[in-house]
């Protein structure tokens, strides 16, 4: 029986992928700093997932989910490095605090995981899977979210180079870009600030109107998981006409513009 490690699971997405994968027969880590949350999944859930309170930004806390995940089920088989949060605002008025939680959960949260978790993935020596968590919005940058925008391009960049330094060393261990698009989760549970409270109005909407609910999405997901899929978007339609007007605007060398429709992001 598989064993999923799941970041940022106690909504959203993290809690669809949760549910999927028990779904699909699997034993799940469901982790996140919400005890709350997670304690509720978890109850739904079953004897198939262990709670583990988790917070992403400190290594210490990813060593021991670790160590819990592997004494409960003795391997780990996906790691579904997924945790995020999004702030809104002009660049500049963002505080120093949220630029750097930013920073912390959504790009060092997931080196935080490949530093625990890929060393032992290696010594198992053992087919398995890292899934990290980007978004739409990792290949489309938006005003009045730039750190997100910024930390997610980075996700994408992290991916790309773990796909290729894996590869030279373990090739039973494979790894996909995740890039959701509009899915409808509390990622927007933050209140928004003066500048930017229009906005986070629009992306709230559009979120509840035309955001994949979490547990279509998962379903998805693993879908393109069993296709072995390096480049998971779910909502291709939300990303591809959009990216290449992107690339043509680079490729021209035009002024950019903020072309793309505000649903466009998870």
């Amino acid at each position: 029986m598989k064993v999923a490690v799941i970041t940022g699971a106690a909504s959203g997405i993290g809690a669809g992928l949760a549910k999927q994968a028990v779904a699909l027969g699997m034993k799940v880590v469901l982790a996140d700093r919400d005890q709350a949350g997670l304690e509720k999944i978890a109850q739904e859930l079953g004897d198939q997932a262990l709670a583990v309170v988790t917070d992403v930004t400190s290594q210490a806390s990813l060593d021991a989910l670790a160590d819990k995940a592997y004494a409960a089920f003795g391997q780990v088989d996906m790691l579904f490095n997924n945790a995020g949060v999004l702030t809104t605002g002009n660049c500049w008025e963002i505080s120093d605090a949220k630029w750097q939680q930013a920073w912390q959960v959504n790009v060092n949260g997931i080196v935080n995981g490949l530093r625990t978790f890929v060393p032992r993935l290696l010594k198992a020596d053992r087919p398995a899977r890292i899934i990290n968590t980007a978004s739409v919005g990792g290949f489309l940058p938006s005003p009045l979210m730039s750190p997100y925008s910024a930390t997610k391009f980075a996700v994408v960049a992290l991916t790309e180079s773990l796909v290729n330094e894996l590869a030279t060393l373990n090739p039973k261990i494979k790894v996909s870009l995740l890039a959701p698009g509009p899915v409808k989760s509390a990622i927007f549970r933050e209140a928004p600030s003066e500048a930017s409270a229009q906005f986070h109005s629009l992306m709230t909407h559009m979120l509840d109107e035309n955001g994949l609910d979490a547990d279509e999405f998962a379903r998805l997901v693993f879908e393109a998981i069993d296709r072995g899929e390096y480049w998971i978007v779910p909502q291709p339609q939300m990303l591809d006409p959009l990216l290449e007007a992107r690339n043509k605007i680079i490729a021209e060398r035009a002024n950019p513009v903020f072309a793309w429709a505000p649903e466009a992001v998870n």
